[in-house]
């Protein structure tokens, strides 16, 4: 389809947009960004710990200030680049982001490094919906949107690998503080190259005025369950802070969908997540990330602890599943998205990576890097990135433009809460099978080697263990695809988008059933 052919009458000239392009490589590298920073942090806790003087007991807020912050505000973050505008936004939050980087690079005591990640989460919640609506709204043609989002996806996807490589090499050879200052130029390239190249359609901001009940009922929702989910990491589902933190999440989570139901200016129009093919996919993605963040953490471990790698050999041991998920996101779903309909693409795909998770289930002490592990992660990145590719694109596909930011910001909530649920589900599910097995064979050990032996084969037991589980979620992510996506292939035809908030009209591919 010819970019003239597809303007709307009196629609801003979106697909024509010459930049658009240009406009993507600045997106693209804000997204490493926060993502790479998702993983950098974790390779240099060991060193920041030491220089700080942080207790074990308190090193777990490095992660979890930044966990809370974003996990929290992100709906609020699209509801704002919704209201300012999402290149505004986007400017604001790669500023704001670099700002907290050099905050946490400069840390001289524990309660700085805290403040530093907990402001690198807000202004994180900020950029990330605020990237992935800009893509929303710029890319409106069909077979444009498919290689713009298959790029997306693959940084998304594999930034995250990327990270263990890049945090190992700089906490080995300079110094921990450049895993938050690297971020630095990453953002002052980003936030120039958006300003000055990135056109936003006039139209489909959200001018309505703020729901503060909705605001606050959702940012102090998400995160007590975050927290909840950390706490239960580190004190167990048994604890009573735990349990109340889920409580609260309920009420404060249904007392939050009752707001949005009654009030006339939503913070989360409940229209985004009841389309059956969005909730399809917010509720696969977020389980598929559960799979995902889980076992990342396990290959982490195994690999240095087991196999004695070193940081920097364990980065470059997960580059498989990168190549993985940018041929599945770049050719394969770029490839097929305007040929088949998503669930063939997302269900497949997710039914792969539980191959290749089903292959990790066989690690063992011994097991050989070329032979289990090699296989098992190209497959996950192939089948992650074939699912992934059309779920970002779908997730924003056909909202109204003045929602384009929550629908967005909900992407990365699903993500966001997959991983802290990822997380602290399956190292419980792990650390408990490893108790067993160690209490059940340490009698038969004689000497302090077989003991150690049997510890680190209860290691392995468990990590195995919890890998079954991730495959099972994964299975699951398959079945929810198939039973609720039923979005036909993208059709090229460009219709106007219309609602209230919307001052002009934007255009936006009709999904064909």
């Amino acid at each position: 389809m010819s970019e003239t052919a597809s303007k709307a009458p009196g629609a801003p000239a979106t697909s024509g947009d010459a930049n658009r392009w240009k406009a993507l490589i600045f997106i693209a590298l804000a997204q490493l960004m926060v993502v790479l920073d998702a993983t950098i942090v974790n390779i240099a806790l060991p060193s920041a710990q030491v220089d700080l003087g942080i207790s074990d007991g308190n090193r777990q807020w490095v992660v979890t200030a930044y966990a809370l912050a974003f996990g929290g505000l992100l709906l609020f973050g699209g509801r704002i680049a919704d209201l300012w505008g999402r290149k505004n936004a986007f400017v604001v939050g790669l500023i704001g982001f670099a700002g907290a980087s050099a905050l946490g690079g400069a840390a001289t005591n524990e309660a700085m490094m805290f403040g530093a990640r907990a402001l690198q989460g807000v202004f994180g919640a900020l950029l990330a919906p605020a990237a992935l609506s800009l893509l929303a709204v710029m890319f409106t043609d069909a077979k444009e949107r498919a290689k713009a989002f298959g790029i997306y996806g693959a940084i998304a996807g594999g930034g995250g690998a990327v990270g263990f490589i890049l945090g190992g090499v700089l906490t080995e050879y300079m110094d921990w503080r450049w895993t938050f200052f690297v971020n630095i130029p990453f953002a002052i390239v980003a936030a120039l190259g958006a300003y000055f190249v990135i056109r936003e359609p006039e139209g489909g901001r959200n001018r309505n005025p703020l729901d503060i009940p909705g605001v606050l009922l959702s940012t102090l929702g998400l995160v007590a369950l975050v927290y909840g989910f950390t706490r239960a990491e580190s004190d167990g589902w048994g604890d009573s802070v735990t349990v109340g933190m889920f409580v609260a999440s309920a009420v404060l989570l249904l007392a939050f969908v009752i707001t949005e139901a009654r009030v006339k200016a939503p913070l989360l129009p409940l229209r985004v997540i009841t389309d059956r093919n969005r909730g399809g996919i917010y509720l696969s993605l977020g389980i598929a990330i559960i799979a995902m963040f889980g076992t990342f953490l396990f290959l982490t471990y195994y690999l240095q602890i087991v196999k004695g790698y070193s940081p920097i050999k364990t980065g470059f041991a997960f580059m498989p599943m990168i190549v993985g998920m940018m041929v599945g996101s770049t050719q394969i779903g770029t490839r097929l998205m305007t040929r088949l309909p998503a669930r063939m693409l997302m269900g497949p795909g997710f039914l792969v990576a539980a191959v290749g998770m089903l292959l990790m289930t066989q690690l063992e002490i011994g097991s050989s890097y070329a032979s289990i592990i090699l296989p098992a992660m190209l497959l996950l990145g192939l089948g992650m990135g074939t699912a992934f590719m059309p779920a970002m694109s779908l997730a924003t596909l056909g909202v109204e433009p003045r929602d384009a930011g929550v629908a967005s910001a909900m992407v990365n909530t699903s993500q966001q809460v997959g991983g802290a649920i990822g997380t602290a589900l399956l190292n419980t599910i792990a650390a408990s099978a490893t108790t067993s097995y160690i209490a059940d064979h340490i009698g038969s050990a004689s000497s302090r080697s077989q003991a150690q032996l049997v510890q680190l084969e209860g290691m392995v037991h468990g990590y195995t263990n919890a890998i079954w589980f991730a495959v099972g979620m994964l299975a699951l992510a398959a079945v929810i695809v198939v039973v609720l996506v039923n979005a036909g292939k993208p059709d090229t035809t460009v219709v106007t988008g219309s609602g209230e908030g919307a001052e002009d009209e934007l255009p936006v591919p009709v999904v064909a059933h």
